[in-house]
């Protein structure tokens, strides 16, 4: 059928239909074989295909949308995989993908088995460096630069970041470092005014001033036309103005930031438009030291519905192409709604607590409460160890901070923690969302750390809710507790199992949910549902089963270690975490100390990182399932 305009109707291609040149990329560089006159039906052809596998098996779609021309372009001014492409967080890699002949990866896109939705050296030689999280592509791209210096060898390096990446502090690191080289390096600022939220702070005002100095890019658009109309000399004369340092945008936008860095930068130039962006990148690539080149685009471009909504386009599960709604059927609340609806209610009880989030405050749970309490609310940008030293100094201040993060995310500001806020006991509540394993978006993003890290912090107390009721009593417990304390939850539906059970949350003690003898299961958060399914397992064998919510993962409950081995003679730990440090350990090493003959058995994850598919997959591939739990527990301990 005849292919629509995005921009003016609703998208209504054909499922399945052909691709005329898509199909002719099947490996690298094919794309160089393509006509110039026909690129821009190539680029509408990876959105149409983007688009329909997308809503087939979810993904990152509104930023990938993005950076269709601007991957096209790179591709064309680079020798893949000869040169290296660096692309930072990496869930706009999807055109690049594509490029690089993986086409046909799409229909297992993040399943387990299949194609990563990142970058990943293992599954292609273009891929030059793993990616997941911010701020980290101008440091792995420097560290490539000066690989190929010392070596003698000969080959382009361009790291790729968003504006919304350069907010964390990395970035400027890197490119405080980046200044001094004396060869070429090619950072390629993809602008498009979003992370996954809207950006804040001064970055993100300072890019928008460059991007609408109207002045200064009519005045340069126009001189460069002029210029250019020179026989001979006009575009040699282009090219040099560009490459000039001390260049014509000095003299309409003074106090270029990154020039001032010792950075050579060009732009802001249309991030749609390939042969602009062509001209450019070679231009680039023939410049001695770093260059920056700014490059302006649209997120979700061309997908009305993304481009109206990126933020709820950056990550989405299988949705209808023609209306962009979601297919999947209503949930219920999930733990990060439960975790908004009581940061909203306490907000209103205490007028200290405030709330900080590091460019999440969608994901977290946080966007109700800046609606509610704007003055009491902080965005810092993609930026946790700031995040953390910030809430440090908001709880010495005299405020109550709670800090909204991944779990994968916290791992950014280990030491703030330990440093900033546990040293000096400050109350900071750490509210730690997506915590154990999360599923597609795989290794660089699975929550299973946490407890591991978290726990070997002196002054630090670790708690895991069992269901949705107990997280609203904990993070209450939390906000109340004069101390550092990290409230870890899982993602996706609360658990609404067990209501019955709300014992108050007491310093340190667990809770005995079902008080049986011989064997007993103690379980941290999420897994008590899981024990749950493990005793009626065990019950149809005949097995008493105890059940022990173990609520504290620091400090664990020492009396209700003492108090099963009195009739137990089989302890099970459970937990979503990986074995090394965690909850199991601990209370290993405690029964150890204490001489005694009871066994336990250790129920985690492995000491590794779990790529991406199905979390209840993932759970059974590593053994956390109720139906492997009760195996191991009959075939090695059970006569």
């Amino acid at each position: 059928m005849e292919r629509l305009r995005f921009d003016d109707r609703p998208y209504t291609k054909a499922k399945g239909a052909v691709f005329i040149f898509l199909e002719q990329i099947q490996e690298v560089n094919d794309i160089k074989k393509i006509d110039r006159k026909d690129l821009p039906a190539l680029a509408q052809e990876i959105r149409d295909f983007l688009i329909e596998k997308i809503s087939e098996t979810g993904g990152h779609l509104a930023s990938n949308l993005g950076v269709v021309e601007l991957t096209m372009a790179l591709h064309l001014s680079l020798n893949l995989p000869q040169d290296k492409l660096i692309w930072d967080v990496g869930h706009q890699s999807y055109t690049h993908k594509i490029l690089t002949g993986r086409k046909d990866g799409f229909d297992q896109l993040r399943k387990y088995g299949g194609m990563s939705g990142f970058p990943k050296r293992k599954e292609s030689d273009c891929d030059a460096f793993d990616t997941g999280h911010s701020s980290t592509s101008i440091s792995a791209g420097l560290g490539y630069v000066c690989a190929r210096d010392i070596q003698g060898e000969d080959y382009h390096v361009v790291s790729v970041i968003g504006d919304g990446a350069l907010t964390g502090g990395m970035a400027y690191e890197a490119l405080n470092n980046a200044a001094q080289l004396k060869t070429n390096f090619i950072i390629v600022l993809n602008d498009n005014n979003m992370s996954i939220s809207e950006n804040v702070g001064g970055i993100s005002a300072y890019l928008g001033n460059i991007r609408t100095a109207e002045s200064y890019t009519r005045f340069k658009s126009d001189l460069e036309q002029k210029l250019n109309r020179i026989p001979v000399y006009g575009d040699p004369l282009v090219r040099g103005l560009r490459r000039t340092k001390q260049g014509i945008k000095q003299l309409v936008v003074p106090g270029m930031f990154f020039e001032e860095m010792g950075l050579t930068y060009l732009g802001p130039i249309d991030g749609h438009n390939i042969a602009q962006m062509q001209r450019v990148f070679n231009d680039a690539k023939r410049t001695k030291g770093a260059v920056l080149v700014h490059v302006v685009t649209k997120k979700g471009k061309g997908y009305e519905p993304a481009e109206r909504m990126p933020a709820r386009f950056h990550g989405t599960e299988p949705f209808d192409p023609e209306t962009g709604l979601p297919l999947a059927r209503k949930k219920k609340a999930a733990y990060t709604d439960i975790f908004s609806t009581v940061m909203c209610k306490m907000g209103a009880r205490e007028p200290k607590l405030v709330a900080v989030t590091a460019a999440m405050p969608d994901g977290t749970g946080l966007k109700r409460f800046r609606n509610m309490y704007k003055d009491r609310f902080f965005d810092v940008g993609i930026a946790e160890g700031h995040a953390v030293t910030f809430a440090a100094g908001l709880a010495a201040g005299g405020l109550k901070p709670v800090v909204a993060v991944y779990s994968s995310f916290l791992q950014r500001a280990y030491d703030q923690i330990i440093h900033d806020v546990c040293i000096q006991n400050l109350p900071v509540v750490f509210a730690i969302d997506r915590a154990g394993l999360v599923g597609s978006d795989g290794e660089t993003h699975q929550g299973i750390f946490d407890l591991s890290y978290l726990s070997e912090m002196p002054n630090m107390c670790v708690m895991a809710p069992k269901n949705k009721w107990e997280l609203a009593d904990m993070l209450k417990y939390a906000i109340a507790y004069d101390g550092p304390i990290a409230l870890r939850y899982p993602r996706g539906e609360a658990f609404d199992g067990l209501e019955d059970f709300r014992e108050p949350i007491v310093y340190g003690k667990s809770e005995i949910i079902y008080d049986e003898c011989s064997l007993a299961l103690v379980a941290v958060g999420s897994m008590v549902k899981t024990a749950l399914e493990v005793r009626r397992l065990l019950k149809t064998l005949g097995y008493a089963c105890t059940i022990v919510n173990a609520r504290f993962v620091k400090p664990i409950d020492e009396d209700m270690l003492a108090y099963l081995a009195k009739d137990h003679r089989l302890v099970v730990t459970m937990e979503e975490n990986v074995r090394s440090g965690g909850f199991g350990e601990k209370v290993l090493e405690y029964y150890s100390d204490t001489c005694t003959d009871l066994r336990v058995m250790q129920i985690a994850l492995p000491d590794d990182y779990i790529e991406h598919g199905n979390v209840e997959l993932l759970k059974k591939e590593t053994c956390i399932d109720a139906e492997s739990i009760f195996k191991k527990i009959v075939a090695e301990y059970l006569p």
